[in-house]
């Protein structure tokens, strides 16, 4: 079956298949997630599985203050989740109303009546209902009273003993570590915007750029240039990505995102693009003229053009 989307305990699936079901963050869609995804299917043995996840980080509700940011968009989120293979993904909103559900709360409402579990599949921390008062032991007392049976799943880690995690991704993504960040993500980052008008500097110099509205899906690596694939209509395009505040002005008081697609001219004003980083090329530094800027930006052009396999320049 094609993967559907549901928002809210009232959306449930409103059929009586059994699911096996698992529930969490979710973001980044990450290795540890893909392996947690692979043993639902396995736990599943043919029932429909379902991913129970939120629109926003708990935190964000119980501790705004030490609210993460997220790695991708809800949006971006249960793309990946279904193309990873989950007949549903439920996205719940985390709100004080849901906090507030009890432990027995959420299992009837949402386990058992909502999605007719007969596997539950959690972390060795699992906590769940108001307060956290809901622990593993207390979810397979509820399953042997409602039928349905509670298996673990184990971390995936690094060689290093490292757990996969969405902080460390994030920490290395806003760190510049991007083959890192890749290898933990098991796939390349992303991010998705509306494209904006710029100042027009890159067109000047010969390197017209689209420009990111700055309210962008998905978190942003370090300021540097990279090699992407940007992708628009279902079409695929080399490109070069520029994050920062254009140091060599100086008059761009806050980050953007930039990117200049290769071989090809593009109207993409008020479109939304999505930037897939391949390589992290170099970090972003102020130049001496714009004349320095324009022939550092055709050698990075030339590197990104090797990186993505794109033929040299005629």
């Amino acid at each position: 079956m094609t993967g559907i989307v549901v928002h809210g305990i009232e959306n449930l699936p409103q059929d009586a298949r059994p699911s096996a079901v698992t529930t969490g963050k979710f973001d980044g869609v990450h290795r540890g997630h893909r392996a947690v995804l692979e043993q639902l299917t396995a736990e599943a043995e043919g029932r429909r599985t379902v991913v129970i996840t939120f629109d926003r980080h708990p935190a964000a509700v119980l501790q705004p203050e030490s609210a993460p940011e997220t790695l991708l968009s809800v949006a971006q989120k249960t793309e990946a989740l279904i193309d990873a293979g989950v007949d549903v993904v439920v996205v719940l909103p985390f709100t004080p109303a849901f906090a507030a559900l009890t432990a027995d709360e959420f299992v009837d409402q949402v386990l058992v009546r909502g999605l007719h579990a007969e596997r539950v599949l959690v972390g060795s921390d699992f906590r769940y209902g108001a307060r956290g008062a809901g622990t593993v032991e207390t979810l397979r007392a509820a399953g042997d009273r409602a039928g349905f049976a509670v298996a673990l799943v184990d971390d995936v880690c690094e060689l290093d003993g490292t757990r996969v995690s969405s902080t460390g991704i994030r920490t290395l993504l806003e760190t510049g570590r991007l083959d890192e960040a890749t290898e933990a993500l098991g796939r390349p980052h992303r991010i998705r915007s509306l494209v904006v008008p710029g100042h027009q500097r890159g067109r000047e110099l010969g390197y017209p750029t689209a420009n990111l509205a700055r309210d962008a899906e998905g978190c942003i690596p370090a300021d540097g240039v990279y090699a992407c694939w940007l992708h628009v209509e279902g079409e695929r395009y080399g490109a070069a990505v520029s994050i920062g505040n254009n140091p060599t002005f100086g008059d761009v008081p806050e980050k953007t995102v930039e990117a200049h697609a290769i071989d090809v001219h593009l109207d993409l004003y008020g479109k939304t693009v999505e930037l897939e980083f391949v390589a992290y090329i170099r970090s972003m530094h102020k130049f001496e003229s714009a004349d320095a800027l324009a022939e550092q930006m055709g050698r990075d052009e030339l590197r990104i053009r090797e990186i993505l396999g794109l033929p040299a320049p005629a």
